[in-house]
């Protein structure tokens, strides 16, 4: 009888296992190519506004989104504009998903160049799981484990550490950082919106959506404090990577991923992304960083590998 049990019993847990280890790789494949985008900047775009790299990526996303939509409904039917039971009920999550998405980029870039790119990644990357854990616990009623918070708290004081030891902490601006940290808060707020979302309709829909909302708010903030963009043939083509794969490509994996783990887990897993640019950085840059850098990155793997295995047990 109990043998019996046992094997009734196996084939659920290797269900969700591999359905939780799916979404964990899904969402890290995101986190790397994340990671890209400062290299891809620095090798090309750095005569562009902050700015106008994020504004234009979120409409070259939106557009690469589009089109790889209506491509795969060649020959179909079928229309890209919502039913109405479904406008009706998730227009205004729509809505957030893109105020949060939007809001990320032009925060965030604004708050760079206030509090420093070292301080300000820091800090809006590294508060993004705290805001969504909190906001998880608060206002979607549904509190993490300690375990969860113990990674998530080693992982964010291994960031800090990296960005100490890269020597980022020279330039402080208590405004930039109020802005990285209303980075972080709303990219944690897309994230829970963005999962609800997925969760109801395909990730490629969700994401044309919320990425062509979310460039309709970026584009004008970009004109009112950046003025008219300086383009190089070098620029465009950053532009486009980092539209079409850092923030299309990525996303899309970014939401396939959270269809199986938590909205908090899946932010504390964007981490990842500074880590790779760490890597980049040594690897492809050439930099040479301070071992208390080295010590940050391994504890920021760490605290990875806790949540990795708060999320299987959840």
């Amino acid at each position: 009888m109990t043998q019996t049990s046992s094997s009734m019993a196996s084939p659920a847990s290797s269900s969700f296992f591999s359905a939780s280890a799916q979404g964990i790789a899904l969402v890290a494949i995101a986190g790397v190519l994340w990671g890209t985008s400062g290299t891809a900047q620095y090798l090309g775009a750095a005569g562009l506004s902050p700015f106008w790299v994020g504004a234009v990526q979120l409409a070259v996303a939106a557009a690469f989104l589009g089109l790889s939509l209506l491509w795969a409904r060649r020959g179909n039917t079928g229309s890209l504009v919502l039913r109405p039971s479904q406008a009706g009920l998730r227009l205004s999550s729509f809505f957030w998903a893109s105020l949060g998405i939007g809001g990320y980029s032009v925060f965030f870039y604004a708050g760079l160049q206030m509090a420093g790119v070292g301080v300000g990644t820091a800090v809006a990357i590294g508060s993004s799981p705290i805001w969504a854990g909190l906001l998880q616990a608060l206002v979607l009623r549904a509190p993490l484990s300690p375990l969860w918070w113990l990674g998530t708290l080693v992982s964010v004081a291994g960031g800090v550490a990296m960005v100490l030891g890269e020597g980022g902490g020279s330039q402080v601006s208590w405004p930039g950082l109020a802005l990285c940290l209303l980075a972080g808060l709303s990219y944690a707020g897309y994230a829970l919106v963005n999962k609800r979302l997925v969760s109801h309709m395909p990730p490629k829909v969700v994401n044309f959506y919320v990425f062509s909302g979310a460039a309709l708010l970026a584009l004008p903030v970009a004109a009112l404090y950046a003025g008219m963009p300086q383009w190089s043939l070098s620029a465009v083509l950053v532009v486009v990577y980092l539209g079409a794969v850092v923030s299309g490509i990525a996303h899309l994996l970014f939401s396939m991923g959270l269809r199986h783990i938590s909205g908090p887990t899946g932010v504390a897993l964007s981490l990842i992304e500074p880590v790779a640019a760490f890597v980049l950085a040594v690897w492809i840059v050439g930099e040479h960083q301070p071992w208390v850098a080295w010590v940050g990155l391994a504890a920021v793997l760490l605290g990875l590998w806790v949540v990795v295995k708060a999320e299987m047990r959840g």
